[in-house]
């Protein structure tokens, strides 16, 4: 009894302290108040001026200085967050240094949002008018702080590094006056409307402030402009800022490839949507490299060699194709959740399949279209691609949709095998999606329409606008339809949505070619010199190396990563060899007639051990040879013509 009387007592009670221990511990802490919802209404206070000061060259410190109108009241002033073309909440809010806020003279105090954090908040007091804001913008002084956009004889300015803006509204309907001061004997080039200049200080035209984000300016020493404009109505400049006088000189035979740019863009689109164009171009060796798409102009940066060596360059010769392509595919037209009505509105990714993936389709295509690259360089650099991904096990698990979430995730940091993870593939692996959907319109046609007419339905209206046009994946596949009745909707959710480890060859081999692989590095390969810097072995023995023997990627499943090998190991010597670019090449070679292993000695932490790799396939460079069936991947590379670009 006494056994059954204490479990009846025991058992209630522990029910109760149960039930008490779930109030007990910590409980979560308020969320700040919201931001203001932006509201499609005009900042009635007034135009804010802003002053950008980059005089102080030696230190790299960009001065800022802003009047913003207001009312009294609680006011929330925004650094921008979400920068259109970086597809991420990555403003470089890091580097704002300084906040002074005073009103009268008298310095006004500010909190920073707890979680929104490029949000700052101050009390207007009664009878003030206007705000005085100073701050300064300190960009990378070294390469491991972010890129570098200032040096001694240049600066990239965008103009979201720069300023702050009141919160609750559309970014359309903020008014900014913008100025600069520069350094002496400085000069500029920006798709903003200069209003007047007083020596070193420029003054530009009142623009709303979604126009002012996307009119960045360069500034330097040595600057040239080449007009390459395809028509009198229709005018682009080519504004270069290089390390020395001599590297901005263009030849004849360049500027003629440029020109054929702009004049084979028109004749893709049938209508140009910017007022004037400005490519701003840095051609340096201490300026980070750069692409950034804006809808009157791009920020674009390459080596300073660009011009001096164009035969080094071929790789990287659709860097003004694709930024000139986003004046179309981007900017004028935009994925209807990646528009937002300010920087500090979170940006959706998942149709960036089409923004990018597209553009980079139609950089290849008018690269080859305008003598930038030759047919037969663009049909190489396909064949890398698609025997690049045929490697790449990560298309096993993960679909070219779901990498558009890649910004977010990584902030284009490099991720440590690439091959299986995945980057950005919705850049590269659509170009062959985008290929297939060309040449199965021509087929389906019967050769009468291609991707082309795609492009004059679903870009060219509303000439001259550059208002953005905002889509859906329906309204694509509509359009789609409109050229080529087919079920669209399928062939992309089977392509981008899907998980598909079969590499999407369909445009090749539909475009008359077959994928092969040979001993021959192409010509154009040899004399860009890559072997002075590093090669690439993914598709024989699945690694890429420095030249100093730094193994920069090794491919998931291939064979290094079956032997052992990891990136960042170092590679030491080759069949008794002391490494070399060259001597690797001979090795691979040469296990095409032996049995024996290649032997490689590797160094890795602290330890030296040598590994065997059992791989006698030769070089296996890849190349696109002409096979049976109509040649339409030729017929595509081919420069058109339209009546209208002379109009």
């Amino acid at each position: 009894m006494r056994l059954r009387f204490a479990s009846a007592l025991v058992l209630p009670l522990l029910a109760l302290s149960l039930l008490a221990q779930q109030g007990v511990g910590p409980m979560p802490a308020p969320e700040p108040p919201p931001l203001p919802t932006p509201r499609d209404v005009p900042y009635t206070p007034g135009t804010i001026t802003l002053n950008a000061n980059f005089t102080n060259v030696p230190q790299r410190v960009v001065q800022v200085e802003e009047t913003i109108p207001v009312t009294p009241g609680k006011l929330t002033l925004l650094y921008p967050a979400w920068i259109p073309g970086n597809h991420a909440k990555d403003g470089p809010i890091k580097n704002v240094g300084g906040l002074v806020i005073t009103a009268n003279g008298a310095r006004l105090p500010w909190t920073r949002n707890d979680v929104e954090y490029y949000a700052f908040t101050v009390n207007v007091p009664d009878g003030v008018r206007s705000l005085d804001v100073k701050f300064q913008y300190l960009p990378a002084l070294r390469p491991n702080q972010g890129r570098i956009s200032f040096d001694h004889n240049m600066i990239d300015l965008s103009w979201n590094q720069v300023v702050l803006y009141p919160a609750g509204h559309f970014s359309r309907d903020i008014n900014f006056s913008p100025s600069v001061t520069m350094p002496a004997g400085w000069k500029y080039a920006t798709a903003l409307t200069t209003a007047s200049q007083d020596g070193d200080v420029v003054h530009f035209a009142t623009v709303p402030l979604n126009t002012l984000v996307d009119s960045p300016l360069y500034a330097g020493v040595n600057f040239h402009r080449y007009n390459l404009s395809p028509n009198p109505s229709d005018i682009v400049h080519l504004d270069i800022f290089s390390d020395t006088p001599a590297e901005g000189i263009m030849s004849s035979e360049e500027l003629q490839f440029h020109r054929n740019l702009a004049t084979q863009a028109l004749a893709l689109f049938h209508a140009r949507h910017y007022e004037h164009y400005d490519f701003l171009l840095s051609l340096s060796n201490s300026i980070g490299g750069e692409g950034l798409e804006h809808h009157q102009s791009s920020e674009d940066g390459t080596g300073a060699n660009y011009l001096t060596d164009w035969q080094a360059g071929v790789a990287q010769r659709d860097l003004l194709a694709h930024e000139y392509t986003h004046s179309w595919n981007g900017k004028y037209r935009r994925p209807y959740d990646l528009w937002t009505p300010n920087f500090n509105v979170p940006m959706q990714d998942d149709l960036l399949w089409v923004y990018e993936g597209l553009t980079q389709y139609w950089g290849e295509v008018l690269s080859a279209r305008s003598g930038m690259r030759t047919p037969e360089q663009t049909r190489d650099l396909l064949a890398n691609l698609a025997a690049n991904f045929a490697i790449s096990r990560g298309r096993d698990w993960r679909s070219v949709e779901d990498t558009t979430n890649q910004e977010q995730a990584s902030h284009r940091t490099p991720v440590t095998w690439p091959s299986w993870l995945r980057g950005e593939d919705y850049y590269t692996e659509s170009v062959l999606v985008w290929l297939d959907a060309d040449t199965t319109i021509r087929k389906l046609s019967g050769g009468k329409k291609s991707l082309d007419d795609f492009a004059h339905l679903f870009y060219g209206m509303d000439n001259g606008s550059f208002v953005t046009n905002t889509y859906t994946f329906d309204q694509l596949v509509h359009a789609l339809n409109e050229v080529q009745p087919y079920d669209w909707a399928k062939f992309f959710r089977t392509r981008i949505y899907d998980v598909h480890p079969a590499v999407p060859m369909d445009g090749i081999t539909q475009g008359g070619y077959k994928l092969v692989y040979s001993d021959a590095v192409p010509a154009w390969e040899k004399q860009s010199g890559f072997s002075r810097f590093g090669a690439s072995f993914a598709t024989s023995l699945g690694f890429s190396v420095a030249a100093n023997g730094d193994l920069a990627q090794v491919w998931w499943d291939g064979v290094a990563f079956k032997a052992g090998l990891a990136p960042g190991m170092q590679l030491e010597a080759v069949n008794g060899k002391i490494f070399s670019i060259d001597a690797l090449r001979d090795a691979i070679l040469g296990a095409e007639h032996t049995s024996a292993p290649i032997a490689l000695l590797v160094k890795h932490a602290g330890e030296v051990s040598t590994y065997s790799l059992d791989y006698h396939g030769g070089l296996r460079i890849p190349h696109l040879e002409r096979a049976s069936g109509t040649d339409r991947l030729d017929a595509i590379l081919a420069p058109v013509h339209w009546s209208g670009v002379n109009q």
